[in-house]
């Protein structure tokens, strides 16, 4: 019987840098998830790239897919949809693989509902100012939503109690190392570990 893959979930404010990180921690020689694309309803940014970096589909068709079913979170931020096919995920999942998640603060929460057995990080800045600063940056958004984006980060910087670790994204390569050290942490608890043992010692 195949062991079920581990479920990874990676969120925080946005601005913090959650897709840099992810790139970042993928292109690592020892690290093998499959990352899931998250799908939204915004439009694409200059670069990316529908099936890659998102995929990228129309309100009325996110709405079908949550009539369906067919989502394993979802969430409305700044007036756009961002959610997980369900489907993927766990075909993923029971063919061993570890699945990586990148999602928004509310959609985390939907997951942690579902998939209790998930490890959930959350990438925190070094301050709101750095944060605001990083939103700027990026010069992708005009003040008023980059002050409304600040507002929401205040009340998803609070929702961090509901995550099992906090990580300080205060430089790319370390905020990767510091991930790289929960994961091996998590595939070293013995509820993760327990059931090749039952199996081995004929106990189920």
């Amino acid at each position: 019987m195949t062991k079920r893959g581990m479920l990874i979930v990676l969120s925080g404010p946005s601005g913090v840098g959650k897709g840099t990180v992810r790139k970042a921690l993928f292109d690592e020689p020892d690290i093998d998830f499959e990352y899931s694309t998250s799908m939204t309803t915004r439009k694409p940014r200059d670069g990316e790239k529908d099936g890659v970096d998102y995929f990228f589909v129309s309100k009325e068709q996110f709405e079908d897919n949550i009539q369906n079913g067919e989502m394993l979170e979802y969430a409305k931020y700044v007036d756009n949809y961002y959610g997980t096919p369900l489907k993927y995920v766990n075909e993923t999942l029971e063919s061993g693989k570890d699945v990586f998640l990148e999602i928004e603060v509310n959609g985390a929460m939907q997951v942690r509902a579902n998939c209790p057995d998930a490890v959930f990080v959350f990438l925190t800045p070094p301050d709101l100012m750095e944060l605001k600063h990083r939103l700027i940056g990026r010069g992708t958004d005009d003040m008023d939503v980059i002050n409304k984006r600040i507002e929401t980060a205040v009340s998803e910087i609070r929702m961090m109690r509901n995550y099992d670790y906090a990580v300080l994204n205060d430089e790319v390569a370390k905020a990767v190392e510091r991930i790289k050290l929960i994961i091996r942490s998590e595939r070293l608890k013995v509820t993760r570990v327990m059931p090749d043992y039952e199996s081995m010692l004929g106990d189920n």
